[in-house]
């Protein structure tokens, strides 16, 4: 099923290779920004510790935010075009296999940035938490007719803010980022023809 109307630019066609280096690349660069922010910026990375407890609160949190998406994915048509435009440019030229690195890629560095370094640095309040979110929802800009699917990561941002702040564990974003986009990614490759 289309979803697109005929006036709707179609995503031009990336490789496989193409795709997997610009994950590669991006998350590089994520990193590379965190990395300078902990050395101009007099703040601290947030903490990153095991505990069986703030694993399933991250898992919790990962299946929540996949079953919200669920959800407005079949209420919001802007939002299902919008996702389906972006799914069909990242995933349809990637192999089964190559899904790990659509939750490990961005789940980590996105996190690393926006959760580890961002929000300390501005904040661990409500107003780091606003503007981290932004920022991550701006990441998400593919263009102007995406603006649902920023919409939504910026919503997707606060809960992690938020769940970042109350735990004072990264480890907890990190989670619910890397299972959110492997389970929405699996379930988008098979649902394709």
């Amino acid at each position: 099923m289309n979803n697109q109307s005929p006036n709707d630019p179609q995503p031009e066609s990336l490789t496989r290779v193409q795709i997997l280096a610009a994950m590669g690349v991006t998350a590089l660069v994520l990193l590379l920004v965190a990395r300078l922010w902990l050395f101009f910026a007099p703040t601290s990375l947030l903490m990153l510790r095991w505990s069986s407890q703030d694993i399933f609160i991250g898992v919790g949190l990962g299946l929540g935010i996949t079953l919200c998406s669920a959800i407005i994915y079949q209420l919001w048509p802007a939002y299902r075009r919008s996702a389906d435009y972006y799914l069909k440019f990242v995933l349809k030229p990637l192999l089964w296999p190559d899904i790990m690195w659509m939750g490990l890629l961005p789940g980590l560095s996105e996190e690393l940035l926006f959760r580890g370094v961002m929000l300390p640095s501005i904040g661990m309040n409500p107003f780091g938490i606003v503007v981290s979110s932004l920022c991550f929802g701006v990441l998400h800009l593919s263009g102007l007719q995406q603006w649902p699917y920023v919409v939504w990561a910026t919503l997707v941002g606060f809960l992690l803010g938020f769940s970042a702040l109350v735990t004072g564990n990264l480890l907890v974003p990190i989670l619910a980022h890397i299972l959110t986009n492997l389970i929405s990614s699996l379930i988008w490759k098979f649902s394709q023809p």
